[in-house]
């Protein structure tokens, strides 16, 4: 019996065909996706796959587009029971050699929409980055509340900016 080779998902950017697109699908195991959700501290990872291309734009840069399919399973925030949900997302990167790493401790944050070019283009770092920013963050069971307690009504007593005010006169009559 032979085994299919794994899909490439880092592609050195020198290999690259800047005339036409380099199509990529990425569909990890279960083992694979099982330490992933472990990372993600979520419950379970059922389905996970990333397709798109790699292709050149301008002169020297590189344009990542695809789409991230994935089914989630995460703890509800309310009662801790398992919430499935059906993740579709669009990605698109840019890398251009232009844009240089941020270094040192206080750094001016570069363009968002712009990554260095390494040599180097990791699609599957791609998808771990686009699955971490698509999971919910607040999941909740069908019918889960949070039971807020009910506020205290308190009377409140107007102002009296001046109350305070006769005490301090008299105070200060008596004093010779």
């Amino acid at each position: 019996m032979t085994t299919s080779p794994a899909p490439q998902s880092r592609f050195r950017v020198a290999h690259l065909n800047p005339r036409q697109p380099t199509e990529f699908a990425l569909a990890p195991d279960t083992t694979a996706r099982d330490a992933l959700a472990d990372e993600l501290g979520i419950n379970a990872l059922p389905r996970l796959r990333f397709s798109g291309s790699i292709r050149a734009i301008a002169n020297d840069s590189w344009e990542v587009t695809g789409t991230l399919s994935a089914r989630v399973v995460q703890p509800c925030v309310v009662t801790l029971a398992p919430v499935a949900t059906n993740l579709q997302e669009e990605v698109h990167r840019l890398f251009s050699p232009h844009v240089d790493s941020p270094e040192g401790e206080e750094v001016e944050m570069p363009d968002e929409d712009v990554e260095p070019l390494g040599q180097f283009i990791d699609v599957e770092a791609i998808m771990v980055e686009a699955l971490t920013l698509a999971l919910p963050l607040y999941p909740r069971a069908r019918g889960a509340a949070l039971d807020a307690p009910e506020p205290k009504e308190e009377k409140e007593e107007p102002r009296k900016p001046f109350a305070g005010l006769a005490d301090l006169i008299k105070d200060s009559k008596k004093r010779p």
